[in-house]
């Protein structure tokens, strides 16, 4: 196979060959990820209380997606996925990335951003990460963000600390920043809106991640966004929504005051369903079964929009399975660059899921959360059926998700030759998944990194 170095030169070699063009017909990419928001969290998809302007204008330029999902449960596997278009378990992320593990993007995996910068893109990263374990988040002995096809970094590890009110755990560019007064959201969107307006090149196309914190715990929200729901016991996290929702408008309106929304694709969506403990009431699943760690649909399936004026319908929607790995083929697509071709790319390209016409996988949709239920530790969507397994790999559920969205409906019993056809094929994918991870990081049971292993490759 060639190795990822061979594959950047060749890269190179083939942007070189192309015929020239205007820098201005190359589209601009911003993936807006917020963190742990519900499939029901907005008034987008039914949310009756929940105020979300923003979101709302978004779904009226563009398309909403009924059926869109996290790559994963929980956080860092879903934000791997959406990096480098592989499964999780593929590309090394299995897990909730804290502490002092092993487990971190490796430098091997090929990124969109990486890509993008190859290509003459100019490329930034804001919010949250969450693809390298506390001791190696800001330490030069392992991959940052920069070492990911990033220009230009603010972020933190995991969570906006002490809360998302004056947060203080901000590092950019390597620099740790110190208090930062305000909220998480507003500031994460003013420092995009800064490297929009200031930093980037102009000439230059380019590519804005904003990973957002809110809403995860420790939730801190504006009392200006609390003040619309009254002495409601939920408004807490209901502002907080409304909170990231401003934080959208203010990219929006970057975007628009730099004349570059018109050949902008804006992707938004969630890492997983919404939380539900701690000091608030928490999230809405909007009916779904299961929340955040669940691979039941409320662990799995999440807002998902997008708008590209020109190419996606004002106000359309769709109901095609799309998927956060899905991002990284969708977006190179949509740029002109060639998909990795010594490796298995898990997504594909959801420009015909646009217009609501179907995709065509080679890969199945697939989940595996460490820390969801017994009964729920692995799932496959192929067409209309999705198969749930147990932590073992001995029982198996059947649904019929298209037409049975809250999972009330177990078919296995009834359906036998079916659950064994996807079972064959589960079992299947999931051996070759196996094989390709650092499944060492997973079988270990330690989680912690081997001593003089920099962990960097």
């Amino acid at each position: 196979m060639k190795t990822k170095a061979m594959f950047l030169v060749t890269l190179l070699l083939w942007m070189g060959g192309l015929v020239s063009h205007a820098e201005e017909s190359r589209p601009n990419i911003v993936v807006f990820l917020v963190d742990d928001m519900g499939w029901g969290d907005s008034s987008v998809y039914g949310n009756e209380l929940i105020k979300t302007p923003n979101l709302e204008k978004l779904a009226k330029q563009g398309v909403t997606f009924s059926q869109a999902y996290s790559a994963c449960g929980v956080c860092s596997p879903s934000r791997s996925a959406i990096l480098t278009g592989r499964t999780p378990f593929r590309n090394g992320v299995w897990c909730h990335v804290s502490g002092n593990g092993p487990t971190h993007l490796r430098t091997s995996e090929i990124t969109y951003p990486e890509l993008l910068k190859e290509a003459g893109y100019e490329t930034c990263h804001v919010g949250k990460w969450h693809l390298n374990s506390r001791q190696m988040f800001n330490n030069r002995e392992f991959p940052q963000p920069g070492d990911h096809g990033y220009d230009y970094w603010m972020a933190t590890h995991n969570n906006a600390s002490p809360s998302h009110k004056n947060p203080k755990n901000f590092v950019r560019n390597g620099k740790e920043v110190g208090v930062m007064e305000g909220y998480s959201a507003p500031l994460v969107a003013a420092e995009a809106r800064k490297w929009l307006k200031e930093i980037r090149d102009p000439s230059k196309p380019f590519a804005l991640s904003v990973w957002l914190h809110e809403p995860h715990l420790p939730i801190a929200t504006d009392p200006r966004f609390q003040e619309p729901y009254g002495n409601d016991p939920n408004r807490t996290y209901m502002g907080n929504i409304t909170q990231l929702d401003h934080a959208l408008g203010m990219v929006m309106d970057a975007l628009d005051e730099q004349g570059v929304a018109d050949n902008t694709l804006l992707i938004f969506t969630s890492d997983n369903g919404p939380e539900g403990k701690g000091g608030v009431k928490g999230g809405s699943t909007g009916g779904l079964r299961g929340r955040k760690r669940n691979d039941y649909e409320g662990g799995i399936r999440v807002p998902g929009l997008a708008r590209w004026p020109g190419h996606i319908e004002a106000g359309s929607k769709s109901d095609v399975p799309v998927i956060g790995s899905d991002i990284f083929a969708t977006v190179l697509e949509v740029c002109g660059v060639p998909l990795p071709e010594d490796r298995v790319i898990d997504g594909v390209s959801m420009v015909p899921a646009f217009a609501g016409k179907p995709v065509e996988r080679k890969v199945p949709l697939f989940w595996r959360t460490h820390v969801s239920g017994p009964d729920d530790r692995v799932a496959m969507r192929i067409g209309d059926w999705k198969l749930v397994g147990n932590e073992t790999l001995t029982k198996f559920q059947l649904f019929n998700v298209q037409k049975d969205w809250k999972e009330e409906n177990e078919l296995s019993e009834k359906m036998p030759e079916k659950t064994e056809e996807m079972k064959g094929i589960l079992l299947k994918l999931w051996k070759e998944i196996e094989a390709e991870g650092p499944r060492e990081w997973w079988e270990d049971g330690s989680r912690k990194p081997k001593k003089g292993n920099k962990l960097s490759y």
